[in-house]
């Protein structure tokens, strides 16, 4: 199977081209009341890691912090500040999802594979076995990653962000029927969040539904540039049927509603299971 995303963090399609739309979404003053939370954000960060742990009046505070830090793609300056939290309050099970996290996404997976197994035994569990989850699929063991982000789900089984990422792995073993629940259920709790949106057209390509991703995709107004990234990821996953072109929106309507869209696909018949797994 072409290996249509080698070159990005796994589970994330739009990741292929949205760049740029996801770099607006992570505008730091885009919500009532931002002034003060993102003073406070910016001297953190411009500051050193010790003068930002020694103006923290709280471990929770500056967890905070290294969360925004994270949310906005710093995650350089967060494992800095990571270590001067740590420092001064010592280790705790959120600031390890937070270094295990940042260190996935530097690209150290063995430093980040011990980090999550640290949370194993802990309330942030779920979060660890979503994280090696994460981790096996970006080395390409998508069964690996199916187990370890089955597991998470049983245990936060309301976390879209976690569903879509089941969903997707099911797409890269060639689980075509068995991605279809999870990515349902994952748009019906996350309809706005465009991975997640990216991830069920997929999966209506896969499952030989082009006019319905079409319309999803135009619902939801993703770029071109983002609508031609999931069919390329489409023409690559393993066990998906071929797909017809998608025609021109002229002529069928264009602004039909997301959640009609949804229930036509949840309504249309699960794809025959693929009994195997390739990649």
């Amino acid at each position: 199977m072409k290996n249509v995303d080698r070159h990005v963090r796994p589970f994330a399609v739009v990741a292929l081209c949205l760049a740029a739309v996801l770099g607006g979404c992570a505008t730091r003053n885009n919500y009532p009341g931002a002034s003060e939370q993102q003073q406070m954000r910016d001297a953190a960060a411009a500051a050193s890691p010790q003068d930002a742990a020694a103006a923290a009046d709280s471990q929770g505070v500056y967890l905070k912090l290294v969360e925004q830090m994270q949310r906005d793609g710093l995650w350089f300056a967060s494992l800095a500040h990571l270590d001067a939290l740590e420092k001064r309050w010592g280790a705790s099970a959120d600031a390890t999802r937070l270094r295990a996290d940042a260190l996935r996404q530097t690209e150290q997976p063995a430093e980040a594979s011990a980090a999550y197994a640290k949370l194993m035994g802990t309330p942030l569990e779920g979060a660890g076995y979503r994280g090696l989850g994460l981790l096996a699929g970006g080395a390409g063991d998508f069964p690996k990653a199916i187990e370890l982000l089955e597991k998470a789900q049983r245990i936060n089984p309301t976390d879209g962000l976690l569903l879509s990422d089941l969903g997707y792995a099911n797409l890269r073993a060639g689980r075509v029927a068995q991605a279809r629940v999870p990515l349902m259920q994952a748009m019906q709790l996350q309809s706005d969040n465009t991975q997640v949106q990216a991830n069920l057209a997929l999966y209506l390509l896969a499952s030989g539904q082009p006019e319905q991703a079409r319309a999803l995709m135009e619902a939801q107004r993703l770029p071109a540039s983002t609508q031609a990234a999931v069919l390329a990821a489409a023409r690559g996953l393993a066990g998906a049927p071929a797909a017809a072109p998608m025609q021109p929106a002229a002529a069928a309507p264009v602004r039909r509603r997301v959640r009609a869209t949804v229930a036509a696909a949840a309504a249309a018949p699960a794809p025959p299971t693929n009994a195997g797994v390739s990649q």
